[in-house]
């Protein structure tokens, strides 16, 4: 696997090595003692997957407190925008964003460490997004940030007119109301 380190510090761009041949190919997606000798230490303790149709614009979302996430995500079926959003506190980066197209063809991911908004929007007719999780779900420290905050700027690749967002996505609090993560 190549890991690259996007400009943000600590948020991780992985390519993984694919082997093909007439029958398709075959690829490791995840190896622990590799990431960890690369990224550092992290342990998993969920993996999700999401299904969503072209246009759909999902987050900016995080945990907060002792319910932060850290994620490693990637596309099964399709191609997404995914987008970073760092909110800690002292970060010489803080409310900048990173922004990754990832898609299946190339297999590629993207790790987001805690302390991170993190959303995606679909750019494909339809895509499956996967993510491992090293928290569990915790619904009420979950936060929303605002995806078309102009303090960000995050430029998802599809027109206003066709994104489709839920009510929680639509009313995100600006990212001058977020309080920034101690981590």
């Amino acid at each position: 696997m190549a890991f690259v380190e996007t400009e943000i510090k600590g948020v991780w761009h992985i390519v993984p090595v694919r082997h093909g041949d007439s029958r398709g190919y075959f690829t490791e997606v995840f190896k622990q003692a590799e990431f960890e000798q690369i990224v550092g230490p992290v342990q998993f303790v969920q993996d999700n997957e999401s299904y969503s149709t072209r246009g759909v614009v999902r987050g900016l979302h995080f945990q907060s407190g002792e319910w932060s996430q850290a994620k490693l995500v990637r596309v099964s079926l399709g191609e997404v925008l995914d987008v970073a959003v760092d909110l800690r506190a002292g970060s010489p980066t803080y409310g900048r964003h990173v922004s990754q197209v990832l898609s299946a063809s190339e297999g590629n991911q993207l790790f987001i460490p805690r302390g991170f908004a993190h959303g995606f929007a679909v750019l494909s007719a339809e895509a499956q997004f996967q993510y491992k999780v090293d928290n569990v779900y915790a619904p009420q420290a979950e936060v929303t940030l605002r995806f078309d905050d102009p303090d960000l700027g995050i430029d998802w690749c599809i027109k206003p007119e066709e994104m489709l967002l839920s009510a929680k996505d639509l009313h995100g609090i600006p990212l001058k109301d977020i309080k920034p993560f101690e981590i």
